[in-house]
């Protein structure tokens, strides 16, 4: 029902504002760009909502969401090497 969506709203939006900082430096720390990271941050959230009900609770949810930016992060990482024409390894060194 209605307000049962508005519910959810609320206490997502929560969510992404406790933990959007946290999560946004660690992605930046991968892919070193701010646009990039912003967009990868979004791309986590999405994942996030969409997937909240596959949370188990064998860890703490920041630990849950950690493990989804970092995905993400190198999932772009790669994705970005591809279109660059060279290996993710190649461009993760230069990344160091």
């Amino acid at each position: 029902d209605l307000k049962t969506k508005s519910r959810q709203a609320q206490a997502f939006e929560v969510l992404v504002n406790t933990y959007k900082e946290r999560l946004y430096w660690q992605i930046r720390s991968i892919v070193l760009n701010h646009d990039d990271a912003d967009d990868v941050l979004q791309n986590t959230f999405i994942k996030v909502y969409k997937n909240i009900d596959g949370f188990k609770g064998d860890s703490k949810l920041f630990s849950w969401m950690y493990r989804i930016a970092t995905n993400e992060a190198l999932n772009f990482i790669k994705q970005k090497a591809k279109l660059q024409g060279v290996s993710d390894t190649d461009y993760q060194d230069r990344l160091v």
